[in-house]
């Protein structure tokens, strides 16, 4: 896998864990059940991000509106392959784009300070026809982690980015099978 497109992420044998931004009432919500439901939005795509610096900078660390809260969503990586298998880069031409059950985008990735890196982070929007599936087969734990991320973004802000490092979650190269990868990662040009 070329090291600029490499998914980075928080996985396990069995798990990947992906990140997303909620209002308090989506998450609240959320966490009573131990899954997603109303008022969580079952008919648009929704879009999910294994790189946790990606979503703070996404997110400006959980304070734009509607991003207050900041779930890590532990999916199966049987469901993140299948989610992927499905995915046309959003870049290819605009019918498949249209087409398409899952998207890929490929964005600069971010230090913690919001700079972006030489190297890109994957997002994947989850699209309508598949959300109840993402929900409901393939989410197998959700975690609150507002707390770490205000506390992260507190030292980030008062000049101690090497404190905050210490919350980030450990991110590391996600094992990619051939296929997908030859599909999803562009090449250099």
């Amino acid at each position: 896998m070329s090291s600029l497109y490499q998914i980075r992420a928080d996985h396990d044998a069995r798990t990947i864990v992906v990140y997303q931004a909620y209002s308090p009432a989506i998450a609240d919500a959320a966490l009573r059940a131990g899954r997603f439901v109303a008022p969580f939005s079952f008919h648009r795509m929704t879009w999910i991000k294994p790189s946790f610096l990606w979503l703070m900078h996404r997110s400006n660390w959980a304070r734009k509106s509607g991003q207050e809260r900041v779930l890590a969503v532990r999916i199966s990586r049987e469901g993140w392959e299948e989610a992927l298998s499905q995915a046309v880069l959003t870049t290819s031409d605009p019918a498949a784009v249209a087409k398409a059950s899952v998207h890929v985008q490929w964005d600069p990735e971010r230090s913690a300070r919001g700079a972006a890196l030489n190297h890109y982070s994957i997002q994947v929007g989850i699209g309508r026809q598949l959300i109840r599936t993402f929900t409901d087969e393939w989410t197998v734990g959700l975690t609150d982690v507002t707390p770490q991320v205000r506390k992260a973004a507190a030292l980030v802000q008062s000049g101690h980015a090497a404190k905050a490092q210490r919350l980030f979650p450990a991110e590391r190269v996600y094992p990619l099978p051939r296929t997908l990868e030859d599909r999803l990662c562009p090449r250099k040009p």
